[in-house]
């Protein structure tokens, strides 16, 4: 009957929509609406109902316009990136993106957590650092420098580390940590020709870039972090590079999607945009 009624050539008359919304009620054992006199409202159960059917009509899509390549990619298009690389690379250059392809709204989210791409329904992230999980798809986009730094309050106050046992026995750390396992996030730097990993003691704890420069630029605690976000503070005097005879090891930047036999044409010419944006072994 509800499908009936949504198929139907000729308009429905508020009656059959009723009909049509009280039998998809009894269908589903649940209760889609309330209702009064004067007005309808969704239930929480209506809600997620509703949002669940934009989404399988979004993929519906999706399959349609898979299958008729003549059509340019559209419709919506749900990424992640963390904060520095949007605020750095990402969104400077959008504006390409969208003169390329103008039907495709992009929903961009900034964060520094790990992303359920599946159960968040993102149909790509970019992360830094070493990549864990295996049941995605990882593509190498590039590397981001490192550098260690602190505000001249805290060399004036702490004195400056000249090297890794110093830092570790005197020192405190603007450090991040993971909001799944609450894990203090590792330090790297190249001791001696190898790479040596460290905690550095906290003096606060922080799950994002931004919270994470505010508190160096307060003199709260030493920063290791990417060189792209930290070096105008470096160059206007904010910061003060430190244990540069320890350089950190590059991180790799990487894009990461869903392990889907078939791409969605506006996830696959996103792809194909950010490689050329990164270009081939970037360095940022």
């Amino acid at each position: 009957m509800s499908a009936n009624v949504l198929h139907s050539h000729s308009p429905p008359t508020l009656a059959a929509v009723n009909r049509a919304v009280q039998n998809l009620e009894h269908d589903l054992g649940v209760k889609l609406l309330h209702r009064t006199t004067r007005q309808v409202s969704m239930t929480d159960e209506g809600e997620e109902f509703y949002q669940r059917c934009l989404s399988l009509l979004s993929e519906l899509d999706d399959v349609r316009r898979l299958f008729s390549r003549t059509q340019p990619p559209k419709g919506r298009l749900r990424l992640d990136v963390p904060i520095t690389l949007a605020r750095t690379v990402i969104i400077p250059a959008l504006g390409d993106f969208q003169n390329r392809y103008p039907d495709i709204e992009i929903v961009l989210g900034t964060s520094d957590r790990k992303i359920d791409l599946i159960a968040e329904r993102v149909d790509c992230v970019i992360r830094l650092g070493e990549l864990n999980d295996s049941s995605f798809v990882a593509r190498r986009l590039g590397t981001a420098a490192m550098v260690t730094c602190a505000a001249p309050s805290y060399l004036a106050k702490h004195g400056t580390p000249h090297s890794i046992d110093e830092l570790m026995k005197s020192h405190r750390a603007v450090n991040f940590f993971s909001n799944h396992s609450l894990q203090i996030m590792e330090w790297k730097f190249t001791v001696d020709g190898s790479i040596a990993s460290i905690k550095v003691p906290s003096s606060i704890l922080v799950d994002n870039s931004e919270a994470f420069l505010s508190c160096g630029l307060a003199g709260l605690g030493i920063l290791h972090g990417l060189r792209p976000s930290l070096a105008p503070f470096i160059a206007s005097g904010e910061l003060t590079e430190i244990l540069t005879d320890f350089p950190p090891p590059p991180k790799p930047v990487s894009l990461l999607y869903p392990d889907r036999r078939y791409l969605a044409p506006k996830v696959r010419v996103f792809i194909d945009w950010l490689c050329e944006v990164f270009g081939p072994d970037a360095h940022l």
